[in-house]
């Protein structure tokens, strides 16, 4: 069983964001991917990281060892005007290699409309420098999010669609959290020479 946490990157309490994070991780356990125990949202909703440079409420001291022990992530980022959006980006500054390096991660943008494809473009061009993450070329759109991903059973063929994508790019993250166990315990992280990436 693999350690995932998902991170759901709205600011938003009761987020669609947050409402795509449980359903990930329900499927993923359906799937036998990960269990209960070993699988975690983190909602930046509900849980907000003080806006970087300022001083941590705790709330950072509490997600790095969750994030340290995890094999992979998925990282759901809302589209706000199509940009991801502050939250999320905010998670970026505080992330680094000793949580996030050689994991992968699972894009998933969010869009109440047809969009969610910038949060994609914008987190793969620079949230990945100085934490090293390994982003799967594979990624989710989930668009009118609102409309999808509400029930047990899909209430539309784009329900259908967005549902049987979401087992197999959940799939294919299983695969490189597999396969990169091994990359990461081979690397040597410690020199401080390359402590923030180029």
């Amino acid at each position: 069983m693999l350690d995932i946490v998902l991170i759901a990157g709205s600011s938003r309490p009761d987020s669609q964001s947050a409402k795509v994070a449980h359903f990930l991780r329900q499927r993923l356990i359906t799937l036998g991917k990960t269990s209960a125990e070993l699988s975690q949202v983190i909602d930046l909703g509900t849980g907000p990281l003080p806006l970087w440079p300022g001083e941590d409420n705790g709330t950072w001291a509490d997600y790095a060892p969750r994030l340290q022990r995890a094999d992979a992530l998925v990282v759901i980022a809302p589209e706000w005007n199509g940009m991801a959006g502050p939250a999320i980006k905010n998670f970026f500054i505080y992330a680094s290699k000793a949580e996030l390096a050689h994991k992968p991660g699972l894009l998933v943008g969010v869009s109440s409309g047809i969009g969610g494809g910038s949060p994609i473009a914008e987190l793969r061009s620079s949230s990945y420098k100085n934490c090293r993450i390994n982003y799967l070329p594979e990624h989710l759109i989930v668009r009118s999010v609102t409309k999808v991903l509400n029930d047990e059973q899909p209430a539309s063929e784009d329900d259908s669609r967005i549902r049987a994508r979401i087992d197999y790019a959940l799939d294919i993250l299983g695969k490189y959290a597999e396969a990169l166990k091994p990359v990461r315990a081979a690397i040597d992280l410690s020199d401080p020479a390359f402590t923030n990436g180029m």
